[in-house]
């Protein structure tokens, strides 16, 4: 009988659930703000784990402050996650800032945009049309 998912992938869903309840109730850096778990990648020996964040801001410093944050307070976050899991081995975290969230936003404001002149021109081109006519 095939699992649906391997043992990684149900891992790194168990980090992300507590990673997440540790970042929002026991780490309270002013610096970090309002952080949400987008997502975990865990290695296949479950050794590392790829913590992916996005933050409340998207300005380059602040974004770059708190990932200092959160990897100065990687050993305290694994030592809450070791005893929230009952893993032989808690694996060693790394924090990524996630950049698909801004960038979807910004594609969807480029298709946005597109749409609007693009009904803008046909506009102007109806009304050029009818002055013709």
């Amino acid at each position: 009988m095939s699992k649906e998912f391997s043992r990684s992938r149900r891992v790194a869903q168990q980090v992300q659930r507590e990673v997440a309840l540790i970042l929002q109730r026991e780490i309270k850096d002013p610096r970090i703000g309002m952080v949400t778990v987008s997502d975990v990648e865990v290695s296949r020996d479950l050794q590392h784990a790829k913590i992916f964040v996005t933050f409340l801001f998207d300005d380059e410093p602040n974004i770059k402050a708190g990932l200092k944050v959160l990897e100065d307070a990687a050993g305290y976050v694994r030592i809450l996650l070791g005893k929230a899991m009952q893993l032989r081995v808690v694996p060693e975290l790394r924090f990524a800032y996630d950049k698909t969230l801004v960038e979807g936003m910004r594609l969807s404001n480029l298709v946005t945009n597109t749409i609007r002149e693009d009904e803008r021109l046909h506009q102007d081109a109806g009304q050029s049309e009818e002055e013709e006519e």
